[in-house]
């Protein structure tokens, strides 16, 4: 594992190894606030030996949560929680960056948002978004900022901001979501841009400020487009995963050994000059190892694995089993994870090792 534990750095932030943890939303805030179990969670994963986690989509506003126990940014109080979820990080020698989030027409609110009017057909409901106004962009554009500057209060060492997933910077770029025929439609990008702006304006030259991009939004050649304006525009990584997941092209080259991200991700490394994280079904410390020698990405992310076992970095390095998500139909983990197949497999092989 040569690569996988070499040390890297992202602007001044000196990673221990290539292995981040990605942002994973559980729901366990109260009101948007930090939790004791929100702080425990993020301490075992630092111990765990991740070089870099990513802290869960933390919402930019009351009105753009996902779901009801979402972390929150949105309010000077909450900066007092949030440091101790990264002091609790920094004490067990991680760094540690917060994915600032709003959801968009797939929020939980009742009138939710979008670029432009789209009918959204979620689990749960069917909901019409309203078009934003410029009024709207230019107050969510605020939250954004705003959050980034309380982030840097909260002593995070950069933020991500969370453009793929459906979510509402993805439903900006994702021609077949956003239809509007103003500047935010000719130019999509144009309101993501203006919150990078804005943020440097808020920040120091050192935080760093990267975003969680899409490589097919819709297609492979539009996550490019935007990969590659992003770097022009001072982005200081590029996380790559899926898009907008009903109205997204996936393309990718016949017999490709690993996830469709995975190859989006290599395509955009090869046109960007800053770092650039793969993610999705890396099952084991073997094929993150391969995945960073052949396709040139820098970091790896770790997501299901360390569900299962949140000491998958330190395993990994000791040449210990690390267990395997078994990729069930639907996740069984989330909301029930004393279920997941994967976990208690690994739990019980554990037990029987010892």
């Amino acid at each position: 594992m040569t690569k996988l534990f070499s040390e890297f750095s992202i602007k001044d932030v000196k990673l221990k190894n290539r292995i981040a943890v990605p942002p994973m939303v559980i729901g366990l805030a109260e009101d948007g606030y930090v939790t004791s179990g929100n702080i425990e969670r993020y301490r075992e994963l630092a111990k765990g030996g991740a070089g870099l986690i990513i802290q869960e989509a933390t919402c930019v506003n009351i009105d753009g949560r996902l779901m009801e126990k979402q972390l929150g940014i949105w309010k000077d109080e909450q900066i007092e929680g949030l440091k101790e979820i990264v002091n609790a990080v920094h004490e067990e020698g991680s760094k540690i960056f917060i994915q600032i989030h709003h959801a968009g027409v797939t929020s939980i609110s009742e009138n939710p948002i979008c670029p432009s009017a789209y009918e959204y057909k979620g689990p749960f409901r069917t909901v019409i978004g309203r078009e934003m106004t410029i009024e709207d962009i230019k107050s969510i554009q605020k939250d954004f900022i705003e959050a980034a500057a309380r982030a840097y209060k909260a002593g995070y060492d950069g933020i991500e901001l969370h453009g793929c997933h459906g979510y509402l910077i993805s439903q900006f770029l994702n021609k077949n979501v956003n239809k509007r025929t103003d500047e935010y439609g000719i130019n999509p990008e144009k309101f993501v841009l203006e919150i990078i702006n804005g943020i440097r304006k808020v920040t120091p030259h050192e935080f760093v400020v990267g975003i969680r991009l899409a490589g097919f939004e819709p297609a492979l050649e539009d996550g490019l487009h935007y990969a590659k304006i992003l770097d022009a525009n001072g982005i200081d990584f590029l996380d790559v995963s899926f898009g907008f997941a009903s109205e997204q092209i996936v393309n990718i080259a016949e017999g490709y050994k690993y996830a469709h991200t995975v190859f989006a991700a290599e395509k955009i490394k090869e046109v960007v000059a800053v770092p650039v994280f793969a993610v999705n079904s890396i099952k084991s410390p073997a094929i993150a190892e391969a995945i960073l020698n052949e396709t040139k990405v820098d970091i790896i992310d770790i997501g299901r694995g360390v569900l299962i076992n949140p000491n998958w970095a330190n395993d990994a390095k000791e040449g210990k089993d690390t267990g395997a998500c078994l990729s069930c139909a639907k996740c069984k983990y989330f909301g029930q994870s004393q279920v997941c197949p994967g976990k208690v497999l690994f739990d019980r092989n554990k037990e029987q090792s010892s």
